[in-house]
């Protein structure tokens, strides 16, 4: 067991965590999950103290640690800044070592190892879903300065197809130059680093960044709070990205983006936890949301910092535990506030809620829509 490794996550201070349970108490899963941070990080603190009279966490029998859904509530609340869901990436990637992975997200790391998506769909269908569109890729000796990331949901779920084609068809009405990667596009990594495969997510992120460097990209927008996050954060630093609500947030403030349509709606909105708890990112989606015409905005009791979890991430798009969905409770507090759409600006969040919707039958009383989707019917 590589402790080592371990112990060198972000340079963690394990005598700061002072075991007061905030990281738990949060935990967006405990009514679902023995998932337990703080024991976690106590057991952790055993494994690697040489001194220790306890015995080793023996992380083989921790099968809750895949429960986790990395939305960062843990990390986010902790007063003394521990970093708990880096510990927990850190246990993972020893499961990884080992090999002791669930089947489901098995397939997922062999998928984007041999195929650049977690699908493990073949890598000429990733444009499929522009063809009918006016769109412009990249190719060899050509610059393109300017790039949509679709994005792996994007590029193949049909759900999620809808929200490429609405950013599209929106950049084309607006006259934006900007190019895409078609083919050659793979996935951004963020799921792999989350899943503690941190050898395949610096090769994914090494052959990214070879495609930005070798086209002369200067400037990313991404749909995927995911991809958001992993450029941001996890690739060089002075790659400049932008979330797809950054981007037309800054259109709308500058003139740019007007909305001749009207959308009438009574709408809410869910705040992404990559989007939101990681990134700090709350007022540019509202901006968005409230300057469509006709749209009546309603705000959820559990919002922004207090947002919670579609249980979507860290792995556990493919990897599902018994118990009622937090996606599912998030519909019925949408449906208490009187909205008529969630809106999102993920594609997880996407997926999770229409799914949800159908599994609590309320097909005909709410739907989610992304807040491109919504940019695109009001122009």
């Amino acid at each position: 067991m590589e402790i080592e490794e371990l112990t060198a996550l972000k340079g963690l201070d394990f005598n700061k965590c002072m075991q007061c349970g905030m990281c738990t108490g949060s935990c967006p899963l405990s009514s679902k999950s023995k998932i337990n941070p703080r024991k976690l990080m106590l057991e952790t603190s055993y494994m690697i103290s040489p001194l220790t009279m306890y015995p080793p966490l023996n992380v083989l029998e921790r099968s809750e640690i895949w429960d986790c859904t990395t939305c960062s509530t843990c990390s986010d609340r902790c007063p003394r800044v521990v970093k708990p869901l880096e510990v927990l990436i850190g246990l993972r990637g020893l499961l990884v070592e080992q090999g002791h992975v669930p089947r489901t997200l098995m397939d997922v790391l062999e998928g984007v190892f041999k195929y650049g998506n977690p699908w493990g769909l073949s890598r000429s269908k990733r444009s499929d879903w522009a063809r009918d569109l006016k769109v412009k890729y990249v190719s060899e000796g050509e610059r393109a300065e300017f790039l949509y990331f679709v994005g792996c949901a994007a590029s193949y779920d049909s759900r999620a197809q809808k929200v490429a084609r609405a950013m599209v068809e929106t950049l084309n009405a607006l006259g934006i130059d900007f190019s895409l990667l078609g083919n050659k596009e793979s996935c951004c990594g963020n799921e792999i680093y989350s899943l503690g495969e941190k050898g395949l997510f610096e090769e994914l992120a090494e052959g990214n960044l070879d495609l930005f460097d070798r086209y002369g990209i200067q400037e990313i927008v991404v749909t995927s709070p995911h991809c958001f996050h992993a450029f941001k954060n996890r690739y060089r630093k002075e790659l400049q990205v932008k979330h797809s609500t950054q981007y037309f947030a800054d259109l709308l403030d500058s003139g740019k983006l007007r909305f001749p349509g009207k959308v009438e709606k009574v709408v809410t909105y869910q705040d992404p936890c990559f989007l939101g708890k990681h990134n700090g990112i709350y007022d540019e989606p509202r901006k968005i949301i409230n300057s469509i015409p006709g749209l009546r905005f309603v705000e959820m009791s559990r919002s922004r910092q207090r947002s919670v979890c579609c249980e979507g991430g860290g792995g556990r798009m493919w990897h599902d535990i018994p118990g009622e969905r937090l996606a599912e409770k998030r519909i019925k507090e949408a449906l208490d506030i009187g909205a008529e759409i969630i809106a999102v600006a993920c594609p997880f969040c996407l997926l999770t809620f229409d799914d949800a919707i159908k599994t609590t039958t309320n097909e005909e009383k709410i739907q989610v829509r992304d807040i491109m989707e919504l940019v695109a019917e009001a122009l």
